[in-house]
C-alpha cells in the first residue's frame, strides 16, 4: 500500500483521478505546464490540424537524438567524413538504421512543416478576429522563419557525408548565392569560408548543422507554441467564440484584464474567451490532449523506424571536384529551384538572363515576401477562421494552390525527367549513357 501511494505521489498528474488533479496537473507539472488547462473538443479532432504541427516537432526530437549520436561517430574533417559514413554503414551496431532514421526524419520534417503551413493557409488560422487582442499574423512570420530553418538545417546536413551527392549539390547551391547582386561574392566567400570548397566549408556546415541552426530552431518554435498560448490557442476556438458571441452569450469580461488560474495579466486570451464557451465544447488537457499527444508521439516514432528499415540513407562515391555527376541535382526539397533556374536562364544574341539570380533567387523572394505580407492585407470575413476552404475565400485558395501544384511539378520534373547535360526526357525514353569518370 505504502508503494502505491509512493507511486502516485510521482505519476499522478499523468493519471488524474478527479476534476482538481486534472487542473493541479497542469499548473505542477513541468511538463504539462506548457498547456492550458481546459481545451475545447474541436481542437482536439483529428481533422482540426491532423497534428501536423506536432508531429514536425516529434520529427525534430527524433534528428536531435539520432544527431546526437552520430556526432561520436562522425568525424568533420574532409581526408575522414565519408570513411566515417562508412564505417557507420558497414561497422557500427545498427549504424544504417540511425543514419536512415536520422535521413528519413529530416526529409519528413521538411514535408510536414510544409504541410503544417499549407493547414494554416487553407483554414486562415493565420489571422485573429478583428476585435480580439490577439495577433496570430506576427506567429504566421515566426512559422515562415521556422520553414526557412528547417530548410537551411536540412540542407547544411546534406553535406556531411562528403560525397558525390553532397558535394555537387553544395556546388549548386554555393553557384546561386554567388549570382546574387552586389552582395554575391561575399555571401559565397561567407558561405564556403575562403575560395574554395574544402576544410572550412565542411566545418562551418557542421557547425551550422549541429550547434547554431538547432539552438535557433529550439528558441524560436519555443517562441512560436507560446504565442499560440498567448493568441487563445488553434484558430478552431476562435471560431467557436465567434459563434457563441453571435447567439448573443453575455460575456463582460475586463478589458484590460485575463483572469487565469495563475492571476492577472495585461490582454485577452483563451482564459477569458473560453469563459463564453459552455462546458459540453471543453475538455481537460490532461488527460484528453496529453494522451493524444503520446500516441502522435509513439505513432510517428513507429512510422520513422519502419521507413528506415525499408529505406536505406544514400552514399555515394567520395566527393571529387573533378569530376561532377552528369546530371549534378540539388536536394529534393530544393529541385524547383534548379527548375527555376534552368527555365529562367534565357539567351537572347549577347545578352543573357542570369536564371541564378531570377530564379534561384529574386522569384523565391517574392514569393516568401508574397506569404508573409498576406495575412495582414486579408480582408475574408471573420468566419473563415478555422473553417476549411471556406467559400469566401476560394480565389486567394485558388491562388496559393497553383502556387503549390507549381512548385510540386518542378520537383517531379527536376528528379524523374531531367537527364544527361539537363536535357529532358519523357517517360520510356532511354537516356544517354554517360560514363562515370570517378
Amino acid at each position: 500500500m505504502e508503494v502505491f501511494q509512493r507511486s502516485h505521489r510521482l505519476f499522478w498528474s499523468y493519471s488524474p483521478k478527479s476534476v482538481r488533479e486534472a487542473s493541479d496537473s497542469v499548473i505542477r507539472n513541468f511538463l504539462f505546464h506548457v498547456f492550458p488547462a481546459y481545451v475545447t473538443k474541436k481542437s482536439l479532432s483529428l481533422f482540426t490540424t491532423f497534428w501536423l504541427g506536432t508531429i514536425t516537432w516529434v520529427l525534430f526530437v527524433i534528428l536531435t537524438i539520432t544527431g546526437v549520436i552520430l556526432m561520436f561517430l562522425y568525424v568533420p574533417s574532409v581526408e575522414r567524413a565519408y570513411q566515417s559514413m562508412k564505417d557507420i554503414e558497414f561497422v557500427v551496431s545498427y549504424g544504417p538504421i540511425l543514419r536512415s532514421m536520422h535521413r528519413m526524419a529530416a526529409h519528413g520534417m521538411v514535408v510536414f512543416a510544409f504541410l503544417h503551413l499549407m493547414r494554416v493557409w487553407y483554414t486562415k488560422a493565420y489571422r485573429s478576429p478583428r476585435n480580439y487582442g490577439s495577433s496570430r499574423q506576427m506567429n504566421w512570420l515566426i512559422g515562415l522563419v521556422l520553414l526557412v530553418l528547417t530548410l537551411a538545417l536540412s540542407y547544411t546536413g546534406y553535406l556531411l557525408p562528403w560525397d558525390q551527392l553532397a558535394y555537387w549539390a553544395l556546388v549548386i547551391g554555393v553557384n546561386v548565392a554567388k549570382s546574387a547582386p552586389v552582395v554575391g561574392d561575399k555571401m559565397c566567400e561567407l558561405l564556403v569560408g575562403g575560395t574554395e570548397i574544402g576544410q572550412n566549408t565542411l566545418l562551418r556546415f557542421y557547425i551550422l548543422h549541429c550547434v547554431v541552426l538547432p539552438i535557433l530552431l529550439v528558441i524560436v518554435g519555443a517562441y512560436h507554441m507560446w504565442r499560440i498560448r498567448r493568441d487563445g490557442g488553434l484558430a478552431a476556438t476562435d471560431r467557436l467564440t465567434l459563434l457563441q458571441e453571435n447567439q448573443q452569450v453575455e460575456l463582460n469580461p475586463s478589458p484590460t484584464k485575463t483572469y487565469t488560474l495563475l492571476g492577472i495579466k495585461e490582454g485577452t486570451t483563451l482564459s477569458v474567451r473560453s469563459s463564453s464557451l459552455p462546458d459540453s465544447l471543453l475538455v481537460h488537457a490532461n488527460p484528453e490532449l496529453t494522451t493524444r499527444l503520446l500516441i502522435a508521439i509513439l505513432l510517428t516514432h513507429v512510422v520513422i523506424l519502419a521507413v528506415s528499415l525499408c529505406v536505406t540513407a544514400p552514399l555515394e562515391a567520395p566527393a571529387n571536384p573533378l569530376f561532377p555527376p552528369n546530371p549534378a541535382k540539388a536536394p529534393w526539397y530544393f529541385l524547383w529551384l534548379q527548375e527555376l533556374i534552368a527555365d529562367t536562364t534565357l539567351k537572347a544574341g549577347n545578352y543573357v538572363v542570369n536564371g541564378g539570380f531570377v530564379g534561384g533567387i529574386l522569384i523565391p523572394t517574392i514569393a516568401l515576401a508574397g506569404l508573409a505580407v498576406w495575412p495582414f492585407l486579408d480582408k475574408s470575413p471573420d468566419g473563415a477562421i478555422g473553417v476549411w476552404f471556406h467559400r469566401a475565400r476560394w480565389p486567394q485558395n485558388v491562388i496559393f494552390s497553383i502556387g503549390v501544384i507549381i512548385v510540386i511539378g518542378l520537383i517531379i520534373l527536376a528528379a524523374y525527367f531531367r537527364g544527361p547535360f539537363w536535357n529532358l526526357y519523357w517517360f520510356n525514353e532511354p537516356w544517354p549513357q554517360v560514363p562515370k569518370l570517378y
